[in-house]
């Protein structure tokens, strides 16, 4: 038995190690295959943050709580046009189909005009343009965004784009959470907007291209003469 021992004892000490190495590399390629939180706030905010303004293409999809049961055979409402967006709060919507239509803030009010219906709606921003303010806050390259929600980062998708969630904090009345697709160049990809009635509003986002400069009057709503404005909410 002890000339046993002797034998087997400096086999034992190489396996040992090697399982230790290896159990190591596990680790730290567990470690690399989760990508740190603050790095890819870091890379939004470097692709976004120092923009003059931007524009880019969106697709709007709107899916309620059935749809989901249905999964990929029903799709939501549809909806698509271009972004515009100038720091630090100017943002306007520009729809194209199904019908035209535009939405327009300024950080204190919000207009929407509808051509079709020769009506234009404007409301106070801060009570019905929370998603919208979301979206200033997010084209700003998610500025002061730990201020005002807990972040999750779930890891990265098959595409290697980082997927994370944004929980309002405190509580918002209308929003559960937000999930945000994130490329690895870290440009926002998709915005999925969860209100708490089990509703989904999808923003799905592509061709970012920075604008230096804006027409005289780009963020203001000039609506032509005979279109009806209703003023909803605080007028001040």
């Amino acid at each position: 038995m002890i000339r046993q021992t002797q034998i087997n004892r400096p086999y034992r000490k190489p396996l040992i190690l090697l399982m230790v190495v290896f159990c190591s590399l596990q680790t730290a390629t567990a470690a690399m295959a989760v990508p740190d939180l603050a790095r890819v706030i870091e890379g939004i905010r470097a692709t976004y943050g120092d923009l003059s303004g931007l524009s880019l293409q969106y697709q709007r999809e709107v899916i309620t709580r059935s749809m989901t049961l249905l999964g990929k055979k029903a799709r939501g409402d549809l909806a698509s046009g271009h972004i515009y967006f100038k720091p630090p709060h100017f943002l306007k919507l520009q729809q194209e189909k199904p019908q035209p239509e535009i939405i327009i803030t300024d950080g204190t009010f919000l207009w929407w005009y509808i051509p079709p219906q020769n009506k234009a709606y404007q409301y106070s921003a801060r009570e019905f343009g929370r998603e919208l303010h979301l979206l200033t806050d997010i084209f700003r390259g998610m500025e002061k965004v730990e201020d005002n929600f807990q972040i999750i980062l779930h890891g990265t998708d098959e595409h290697r784009n980082h997927t994370m969630e944004l929980i309002p904090d405190p509580p918002w009345q209308e929003v559960d959470r937000i999930d945000l697709t994130v490329t690895p160049e870290y440009e926002i990809r998709e915005i999925r907007i969860h209100n708490l009635m089990g509703t989904i509003t999808v923003f799905e986002l592509e061709g970012l291209t920075e604008k230096e400069e804006f027409p005289e009057g780009f963020f203001r709503l000039d609506l032509p003469e005979g279109v009806e404005l209703i003023r909803e909410g605080p007028t001040q």
